[in-house]
């Protein structure tokens, strides 16, 4: 389970520095409601990867100081961790933010705040948002999920898609994303906003309905949503997306009837890439957590940043940190290959499992 916190005013951390030759490593966390999720196993992750580094000496003899400040999601305690973080001398990078809204919140608030921090690797999922000199992320967004997921459906002959947002929220935060990514595609689009009731979306899917439906939300709410569809007659097929956890939705005893495919921008759980072992053996040692695609994003994350760290010219302060991540040099991650786009962006990574309508987990 998850190491006890140390207090900071207003905000759960862990680690306090052991030395001042300590370099900070800060990460910011949604435990929100509808995130949290995602971020704890995310941020197991993270966890497990510093506490490897620390034991194999840290980078260039110099101690990790982990510092995961937890928010609500908030601009307001978005703005609050990151003043936090500014007043850290030592602190030198922001890595791994999650989950997606929040990472998207901390680009817009870095480049206000004129903070001069790397921001590695973050849980940004949202492929619309433009990218600066400040942000480097390494796991495929959403338009390479979705297109990855529709087009193993494409020998269908499939024209139509539908489009399930788990909430209100949900839906002004991505749907003119899915709209643009559906057009790209040549889709036909049909939505469907959740509210308080999504199992009651389910049921009253007509046959006119498309038969793959690409779902926007959470875990718990799509287990509600597919509940739903257990007395529909026309098979659906569900598209999810990285936030969902497939283990946890066989717990649950969802989607009984409906497959499930999920997309994820890293390898997956039982892969022979390095990496992969490495994140199952650091994890089985450490943490008494069950190995999730969500904690692997987790784990590569910090491991990225190290890779980075490692490479600074000269001792690490913020600007020659900055430096060496604007370098954008190609990094291999023991399989997970990062490589930067024109557009900032790295990578088209995906894999995808899927959970059929008898239980099993393929993939």
């Amino acid at each position: 389970m998850l190491a006890a916190a140390t207090a900071l005013p207003g905000f759960a951390q862990s680690n306090r520095p052991a030395a001042s030759r300590s370099l900070v490593v800060a990460q910011l966390v949604d435990y929100s409601l509808v995130q949290q999720d995602v971020s704890k196993d995310f941020l197991i992750g993270s966890r497990a990867a510093w506490q490897d580094i620390n034991a194999r000496g840290g980078i260039r003899g110099r101690r990790v100081e982990h510092l995961a400040l937890e928010t609500d999601g908030t601009p307001a305690s978005v703005q609050k961790a990151l003043a936090t973080v500014r007043d850290i001398p030592n602190c030198v990078v922001l890595s791994g933010s999650v989950g997606d809204r929040m990472a998207g919140q901390v680009v817009v608030q870095l480049q206000k705040d004129n903070l001069g921090l790397a921001h590695a690797a973050p849980w940004l999922q949202n492929s619309s948002l433009d990218i600066d000199e400040q942000t480097f992320p390494i796991f495929a967004a959403r338009q390479e999920q979705i297109a990855y997921a529709l087009k193993t459906l494409s020998v269908m002959g499939m024209q139509e898609l539908g489009a399930v947002y788990a909430s209100p929220q949900d839906h002004a935060a991505y749907h003119s994303e899915v709209e643009r990514i559906a057009s790209g595609m040549k889709l036909k689009l049909q939505s469907f906003r959740g509210a308080d009731n999504l199992r009651a979306i389910g049921q009253q899917l007509t046959p006119l309905t498309p038969a793959v439906l690409l779902f926007v939300g959470g875990t718990p709410e799509l287990a509600e949503f597919t509940q739903g569809l257990e007395k529909q007659s026309r098979q659906r097929y569900i598209v999810a997306l990285a936030d969902v956890n497939l283990q946890t939705m066989l717990q649950m005893g969802a989607a009984r009837n409906t497959p499930v495919i999920a997309t994820q921008p890293v390898p997956l759980v039982n892969a022979s890439l390095p990496v992969v072992r490495a994140y199952r053996e650091t994890l089985a040692r450490l943490f008494d957590e069950p190995p999730t695609s969500l904690s692997l994003a987790g784990y590569i994350a910090a491991r990225y940043t190290m890779d980075v760290l490692a490479e600074v010219d000269g001792p690490p302060t913020r600007q020659s940190v900055l430096a060496a991540f604007q370098r954008r040099s190609k990094v291999d991650i023991g399989g997970f290959l990062v490589r930067f786009n024109p557009q900032r962006r790295s990578n088209t990574y995906v894999t995808q499992s899927m959970m059929t309508a008898d239980g099993r987990l393929i993939g």
